[in-house]
């Protein structure tokens, strides 16, 4: 019997399980995926997130990793440059690459002592009585395995499995407005984050890992299936549309990677705890990504959730 079981062990899941561990917890996280590995994501962290970093001791293994502080964001709109206000109690930004920083992540919540299966595929969330007891499914060797604990956390992002398991009630809840591809350049180099609108165009640059510049650039959602039948010439239309000189710098520079997008940026909070189960991250609070919130959002929950955690197995979970 464990006292959580987290499904899901990237940017929410890894961090629920390293804070439960150190104080004291005996912690499952399952991830299907194995580590390292790469995920959609804008990667931004915001200043709250990189505090947290620090307090937990992971800072400076992600500075490690050739990951560029971002001291400023920049926003033009209509060609005038406004620079967002920064708080100087707070460290600056990042934008480190999720194949970087989830496997410090990963890596934290094991030496701290919580149990991580990689590669591990979730079949069923187990519910008896009207309560979630725990999950059943296969290991990377094909095992059939069941798990219980007293608390089951639903890590796995807006499609989470636990939520549709327990039925988790949505709640001011929003279509998707937007849609993006991005990608990661060489050659164009940045002081700090960029930002660009124009007509239902809009451009976001990071500087991120090993010298590189993640660029992405968003339209309309219903402009998606468009978009995608030839992401490169829309994606130079829209940089252009929002900044014929950013566009100019882009394309002077060399696309390194893939392209990746995607129009599944819906808005919702869903209730976030049951009887036996609770939602950290992504599964419990979706928003479009061009706020560039969901990592620090997904580590502020899982410290609140860990608190939460701790204070209810110390008056016996009831």
């Amino acid at each position: 019997m464990y006292d959580a079981i987290i499904v899901g062990a990237r940017c929410a899941g890894s961090p629920l399980a390293m804070l439960l561990a150190r104080q004291g917890h005996r912690v499952l996280a399952v991830d299907r995926s194995t580590f390292p590995s790469d995920i959609m994501s804008t990667h931004y962290i915001q200043p709250d997130g990189v505090k947290r970093l620090q307090e937990w001791g992971l800072y400076d293994h992600v500075m490690a990793t050739n990951c560029p502080t971002i001291p400023s964001i920049t926003f033009h709109l209509g060609g005038i440059p406004m620079p967002a206000p920064r708080d100087p109690a707070m460290p600056d930004a990042i934008c480190p690459r999720r194949i970087v920083l989830d496997k410090i992540l990963v890596d934290a919540a094991w030496d701290a002592g919580a149990e991580v299966r990689q590669g591990f595929s979730v079949q069923e969330i187990l519910i008896e009585d009207g309560v979630v007891v725990g999950l059943r499914g296969r290991n990377r060797d094909g095992a059939t395995i069941e798990e219980r604990a007293r608390v089951t956390v639903g890590a796995d992002g807006m499609h989470s499995m636990v939520a549709r398991a327990v039925h988790a009630p949505e709640y001011d809840t929003r279509p998707a407005y937007s849609c993006g591809y991005y990608s990661y350049f060489s050659g164009v180099p940045l002081d700090g984050a960029e930002a660009y609108v124009g007509d239902k165009a809009g451009v976001l640059a990071f500087p991120t890992n090993d010298g590189l510049t993640c660029v992405g650039a968003g339209a309309p959602r219903e402009r998606f299936h468009e978009y995608r039948a030839d992401i490169e010439g829309n994606f130079f239309r829209l940089v252009e549309k929002a900044s014929p000189a950013f566009a100019e710098r882009v394309r002077a520079g060399k696309r390194e990677e893939r392209w990746i997008g995607t129009a599944d940026t819906e808005n919702f909070f869903r209730q976030p705890y049951g009887p036996g189960w609770a939602l950290c991250g992504d599964a419990g609070y979706h928003k479009d990504f061009v706020t560039g919130l969901g990592i620090a959002d997904a580590f502020r929950d899982a410290e609140f959730l860990s608190e939460a955690i701790n204070r209810a197995e110390r008056e016996g979970f009831e």
